[in-house]
């Protein structure tokens, strides 16, 4: 089991500044519903168990390789009041900077189906990758609860650049036992004084 590690529990909104999140890389990233509320399932011993808005969100997670031909997924979770992932984005000509990937593992759909390799796609950014998961699972959300335009995620999210091999295998693990520590989670609303404003 991890324990609490404020290095990566600690999360900033504020990003890397002259970085260029269009860059191939690998990312650390938490997404937190509007107000922090519980709106996605509940923690049982130990166990995330999802609810409908929780299965949404994790089918539109699921979704952003059918969108993104640039763009793999990595550990991912849905919490009740957050998401963590690890992005890892391909931009440059198919080679990742991911410290365990193989750089020949990723194809576009036309080269899977034996097709010309068509031209390169625009770059993609970190942050258009998390604006089009937030925008299609709060889409879904509020036409199920009939509340079009309200908002079910923060504005923002928080980042970390992924710089090597140990840091993707601990935060994959932090990922992983996450429900496991929800009592210590300063995300967790139960948990007065560390919830974060």
């Amino acid at each position: 089991m991890v324990t609490y590690n404020p290095e990566f529990h600690h999360r900033r909104s504020i990003r890397v500044k002259d970085y260029d999140y269009s860059k191939a890389g690998v990312y650390f990233v938490t997404v937190c519903s509007w107000k922090r509320e519980c709106l996605f399932g509940e923690i049982m011993n130990g166990e995330m168990l999802l609810n409908g808005y929780g299965a949404i969100a994790q089918e539109q997670w699921d979704a952003i390789l059918g969108h993104f031909d640039n763009v793999e997924t990595d550990e991912f979770i849905v919490m009740p009041n957050h998401v963590h992932a690890i992005v890892l984005i391909e931009n440059c000509r198919g080679e990742v900077s991911s410290p365990s990937s193989n750089p020949n593992s990723r194809k576009t759909t036309a080269q899977k189906q034996g097709g010309e390799t068509p031209p390169l796609p625009s770059k993609i950014t970190l942050g258009q990758v998390v604006a089009y998961f937030k925008y299609q699972s709060a889409k879904t959300i509020n036409l199920i609860r009939n509340t079009p335009g309200a908002p079910i995620w923060q504005r923002n999210y928080y980042e970390r650049i992924i710089r090597d091999e140990r840091e993707l295998h601990a935060i994959r693990e932090y990922i992983r036992y996450n429900p496991l520590k929800w009592d210590e989670d300063a995300e967790n609303p139960n948990m007065k004084g560390l919830h974060q404003p």
